[in-house]
């Protein structure tokens, strides 16, 4: 496509800067309701072309835009309305707001007895309305017209099938598949699979786990790493903490080295540039107490230090029971076992 140019020129001047980049136009039929069930659409549709690799589909980029064609009509009626069209739309927010707006606008004209012009529309974000940019009444008012050096091009049977067979896993299939074979509940395996490189992390992470619980693979992906990601910008590629360090770490949680806890010090440590988990939690002193003896000796003393919260505790008070786990953590800087300490004080408190 070229762009013609007359600013600051004698004469004409034709823009070429997006020759040799290909297009690719999806037209949906009319049958989409309205503004969530078009940005569901488009966002799984924008994730569908990102996970095969035909495009970044980066928005803010122009990569992945849309035209939206709004019209209405009375309730029960087959008829469809006159439509306008909304233009060159880069966002998933925008688009949800200018459908809104202008279903609207449709109806309040019809309703004060105005009829819809069919028009090309834009989308104003900073008012938060529509307005006209051009009215096309015919197919002709495009002045769409045939290259006569492009010959047609036919696509056959065999062709699309040997295509078909290549394509990678598709994100729906994914999550099926890891609701089934990593045992995740939905709300995980959506986040997980949202894009192919988190999914790809993902899996890698669970390999280095080796037995370690899926489950904690996607809860640390879900929060911390998600969380320090975002707050540095980052996408899960240039991620400081690999996908085998985070194995490698859930793994030191699932058998008992370290608590849930004492491995986000740990993880701070590797996203600061560490790279062995098991070395910094050695070079720490990051492991977890196991030995009943000595944590049991640490809640004698705690319950021999607070007479006054221990009986109001036995008198009904059970909030305080959070009271002695604090202290317990406290005393054993995070590292006694979560479950002893919580099994003792049960035993201890309730004697």
């Amino acid at each position: 496509a070229g762009k013609s140019l007359h600013e600051g020129l004698n004469g004409t001047g034709i823009d070429f800067n997006r020759a040799g980049v290909p297009l690719l136009e999806i037209v949906s039929e009319p049958d989409i309701r309205s503004a969530k069930e078009a940005v569901a659409y488009l966002k799984t549709l924008h994730n569908l072309i990102r996970y095969i690799g035909v495009s970044e589909a980066n928005m803010q980029e122009g990569m992945f835009r849309c035209d939206v064609n709004v019209s209405v009509r009375p309730k029960g009626s087959s008829k469809l309305g006159t439509r306008t069209e909304l233009k060159n739309l880069n966002s998933f927010r925008f688009i949800e707001q200018a459908i809104l707006y202008e279903i609207q606008r449709q109806i309040d004209v019809l309703e004060d007895g105005g009829t819809i012009k069919q028009e090309t529309r834009q989308y104003d974000a900073q008012r938060g309305v529509t307005r006209p940019m051009r009215t096309k009444e015919e197919a002709h008012d495009y002045r769409y017209f045939p290259d006569p050096d492009l010959l047609p091009l036919e696509i056959d049977a065999d062709f699309i099938e040997t295509i078909r067979s290549s394509l990678p896993e598709l994100p729906w299939e994914k999550k099926e598949r890891f609701l089934k074979q990593y045992q995740l509940n939905a709300y995980d395996a959506n986040l997980i699979t949202l894009s192919r490189e988190t999914a790809d992390y993902f899996e890698l992470a669970v390999q280095h786990a080796d037995g370690g619980s899926p489950k904690i693979v996607a809860n640390w992906i879900n929060g911390e790493l998600a969380a320090a990601l975002n707050k540095e910008n980052l996408s899960i590629q240039q991620s400081p903490v690999g996908s085998s360090q985070l194995g490698a770490l859930v793994k030191r949680i699932h058998d008992g080295t370290i608590s849930n806890n004492v491995a986000k010090q740990v993880f701070i440590a590797l996203w600061q540039g560490e790279t062995d988990p098991d070395a910094v939690i050695e070079q720490q002193g990051l492991k977890q107490i196991t030995d009943i003896s000595a944590i049991e000796s640490v809640i004698d003393k705690i319950i021999a230090d607070n007479p006054e919260q221990v009986t109001q505790y036995r008198s009904g008070k059970d909030k305080l029971f959070a009271f002695f786990v604090g202290k317990a953590m406290q005393a054993t800087k995070g590292k006694a076992n979560p479950q002893q300490v919580n099994d003792l004080l049960k035993k201890k408190l309730g004697s």
